[in-house]
């Protein structure tokens, strides 16, 4: 479902990506091919030195189909960015990307809180971050000062521990408990 981000599956993401109703939601944007291409070994030189982690999201034929990132990381925390081609919209890729990747930043990296920065105008995404239970909206609640044009964003928030409380209310184990099942 999720691997490391690879300049191999730039011109499928590429195409994916530049379509109308993705493209303004993407973080890092590009113009052409070559540009992706910059950017992706940008990301992935910028994950080698604990900046930000970045997984690409593949579908059941292990094709590309969207990226998923959590950006900012400082102090345990950090931004999640994630984008799925228009063609895999409303197809559960999106909550199976998020649950592997929480999995893997919570129980592997040790993040302790995810936040997501969400335009008011992006209605798909915002119905998406308002349907998870762990979810919390943090406009109020945490002071974010180096978000710009706070009145464009809604600020939403995923603790480790109601992630956990989720997993476990719901029967999902962790990684961690998968293999100590396992021995």
């Amino acid at each position: 479902m999720l691997k490391k981000r690879d300049l191999a599956d730039c011109q499928e993401l590429f195409e994916l990506m530049v379509h109308p109703e993705v493209f303004p939601y993407v973080r890092h944007k590009a113009m052409s091919i070559e540009e992706y291409m910059f950017i992706t070994k940008q990301l992935i030189e910028a994950e080698e030195r604990g900046e930000l982690i970045s997984r690409t999201i593949l579908d059941e034929w292990g094709s590309p189909i969207g990226t998923i990132s959590l950006y900012d990381i400082f102090d345990q925390t950090g931004f999640l960015g994630t984008w799925l081609g228009k063609p895999y919209h409303g197809k559960g890729y999106n909550q199976l990307a998020k649950d592997a990747f929480f999995q893997e930043i919570f129980y592997e990296f040790g993040i302790q809180t995810i936040f997501m920065k969400i335009r008011k105008d992006n209605e798909r995404s915002m119905k998406a971050a308002q349907k998870l239970p762990y979810v919390s909206l943090a406009d109020e609640s945490r002071q974010l000062p180096h978000i710009e044009n706070k009145n464009l964003y809604n600020i939403f928030e995923i603790s480790k521990d109601m992630y956990t409380l989720y997993t476990k209310r719901n029967g999902f184990m962790t990684d961690e408990e998968s293999r100590l099942k396992e021995a």
